[in-house]
């Protein structure tokens, strides 16, 4: 497997070793990701479930509270215990808006390092993905990226297309705060995917890149047909590693990276064109102007203007992570106090795994607004 070329500076920050000191505390984070996860989802993703059933816009704001409170842990992993630094530079924006987010993809964490710019803007809760569909079948986390309405897809148009128009007719409430995120390049960075990349802009005739793949253009110009009318922005983030690009337990163990570098362009939604070939194109030149902060980023190791964001509070992060503890205990001393509280764990677990194999979500009853069902092959009322 290639790694992505890592962009080089000459900061003392550089590559941790991985000492037993990281090796245990690592172990432990994920020992406790994965079981507070497991004890959240087993006790509340089916109250969610139901919750979904009577009201669709009230569901999302719990689920959104605790996935929020959950999700939490992560920045203060990376900030506080692993000691990485976040560097934001270009636009400031707003709290709370309802966007549609495009980032180059350099690795699988890219989308991690997106919570800690949510966090700082009161959206960590409403983050949703487009995703791989290989990604629900792994244990528990597959069952709280569907109970959380992430957008599964199996990179064949033909079998997407449907798909995503199915979920993301349902999130135009703009009562629903939203921040959708959409990798398009569909697939993380290597030299080899470079070259072929390529190798096909030149024969069509498209912009030849060199830090980024040619972006897909079809599911971004879908999320923006489909919910223009309830977004307020587009944000085009570009983001890039010092010294080296990390994977997913170099994140734990806290060996890499020493720095992650956030580009932030803030586009209104009504500056981006609204027809489908000028759409595409705007996203094409949108990659290119990507690939140009990139290079400049490999030179002169940051992205211009440069600006701090409010650091995270320790002192909330421990809060937070003393809440998620609490619930966690609580619910571990139910389950294995009582045969009654065992079962119910039992049979939420094959709820859960059966609803996530089947890409089932219920329709609101009580709900305002007519939803579509997201059963497979289900149809837009």
């Amino acid at each position: 497997m290639e790694v992505c070329r890592p962009f080089k500076s000459d900061d003392k920050l550089k590559h941790r070793p991985l000492t037993p000191f990281r090796l245990l505390r690592g172990l432990i984070c994920l020992v406790v990701f994965l079981s507070t996860a497991f004890m959240l989802l087993a006790y509340l993703g089916p109250a969610a479930v139901l919750l979904r059933v009577l009201n669709l816009h009230y569901c999302r704001k719990a689920t959104s509270f605790f996935f929020g409170l959950w999700l939490a842990l992560w920045p203060f992993l990376f900030e506080k215990i692993n000691r990485t630094k976040v560097v934001f530079s270009g636009d400031n924006v707003p709290q709370k808006e309802r966007v549609l987010l495009i980032v180059n993809h350099r690795t699988e964490v890219d989308w991690m390092y997106l919570w800690d710019l949510a966090m700082r803007k009161g959206c960590l809760g409403y983050i949703k993905y487009i995703l791989k569909s290989s990604l629900l079948k792994l244990p528990v986390l597959g069952w709280g990226f569907h109970i959380l309405e992430f957008i599964s897809v199996e990179r064949k148009w033909e079998t997407d297309e449907n798909v995503l128009h199915q979920m993301l007719s349902t999130f135009k409430n703009p009562r629903d705060p939203l921040w959708l995120a959409l990798f398009p390049e569909g697939t993380d960075f290597t030299e080899e995917k470079c070259r072929k990349s390529q190798k096909f802009a030149a024969e069509v005739g498209l912009p030849v890149l060199t830090n980024v793949l040619l972006p897909k253009t079809r599911g971004f110009c879908l999320c923006l047909e489909t919910l223009r009318d309830s977004l307020d922005a587009v944000y085009d983030l570009s983001i890039a590693y010092k010294h080296q690009c990390p994977f997913f337990l170099d994140n734990v163990f806290g060996v890499d990276p020493s720095e992650v570098h956030i580009h932030i362009r803030r586009i209104p939604v009504k500056e981006i064109p609204a027809s489908n070939v000028e759409a595409a194109a705007w996203l094409i030149d949108t990659f290119k102007l990507k690939d140009q902060l990139l290079s400049d980023f490999k030179s002169k190791g940051h992205f211009p203007n440069q600006r701090t964001e409010e650091q995270l509070s320790t002192l909330k992060s421990l809060l937070n992570f003393t809440v998620i503890i609490s619930l966690t205990t609580l619910f571990t001393y139910l389950t294995f106090s009582s045969k009654l509280y065992m079962i119910y764990v039992s049979l939420a677990c094959i709820y859960l795994a059966y609803i996530t194999h089947y890409k089932i979500l219920p329709m609101p009853f009580l709900s305002s607004a007519k939803l579509p069902s997201y059963h497979k092959g289900a149809r837009d009322e």
